[in-house]
């Protein structure tokens, strides 16, 4: 599959057009930022790392039943998806108390919550993707109320699924931030990555954070934290 005309250039990817117009290929950089695009840098071996380990997951994730946009992986950062248009809404996940949450709710680092929390955020970096909850989100005409409890029913599926996949292997699933998007036909999917840069994954037994927030906190070993995760997984890199 060859790659054509690149139309978009975000913090971590590359989109490139095929000769299939219902078929694009994500490019994968070591690119890094944080904080909305205050803090950048670069985190050698991260594209690697994320397309292998977030074409594992989707792989995964479509045996269970949770529709993505993967189709095929063609090389070490790079992977041919289905086009679809992003529903604009961040669906974040959390289990434990950690980064934003923490800080804006004025709590320590590690709270366990008895149920997971589920947040939406607008997909607009200009707005700094400001948080907003299911009427904001109808109001705004950023999706449909069945798109929404779908998406709902879906991050409480991959939730499940990646905790008890992480379990076996001494890790610890904190938080995670997922996208949909649309197919031409109007179905929603699973799109963009689950990788250390869109998760936060501790130790289970040290608690040392093995993800991006090595990075943002400049805690130092960036690189061997990914490492660790996709080691951990069984992902050859």
């Amino acid at each position: 599959m060859k790659k054509l005309d690149m139309l978009y250039e975000g913090k971590a990817k590359k989109i490139y057009k095929t000769g299939d117009p219902e078929v694009l290929i994500v490019e994968y950089k070591d690119d890094a930022t944080a904080f909305n695009g205050e803090k950048r840098g670069a985190i050698s071996g991260k594209g690697v790392i994320n397309n292998r380990m977030t074409n594992y997951f989707m792989r995964l994730l479509e045996g269970c039943g949770i529709p993505t946009h993967y189709i095929e992986e063609l090389s070490d950062r790079e992977t041919a998806v289905k086009r679809v248009d992003i529903v604009p809404l961040e669906v974040i996940v959390r289990n434990i108390s950690a980064g934003s949450f923490a800080k804006r709710y004025g709590v320590k680092e590690g709270i366990v919550f008895k149920n997971p929390t589920v947040e939406f955020s607008y997909k607009d970096d200009a707005l700094g993707d400001p948080l907003l909850n299911t009427s904001h989100a109808l109001a705004l005409g950023l999706a449909a109320p069945e798109d929404i409890a779908l998406i709902r029913e879906y991050v409480t599926q991959i939730n499940h699924f990646l905790k008890s996949e992480l379990s076996e292997c001494d890790v610890t699933l904190v938080d995670f931030k997922v996208e949909f998007g649309k197919l031409t036909g109007g179905k929603i999917v699973l799109a963009d990555e689950i990788s250390p840069d869109t998760c936060r994954f501790w130790d289970t037994k040290t608690g040392e954070k093995l993800d991006k927030d090595r990075f943002r906190q400049d805690l130092g070993n960036v690189e061997g934290a990914y490492a660790e995760i996709a080691r951990r997984l069984g992902i050859t890199v």
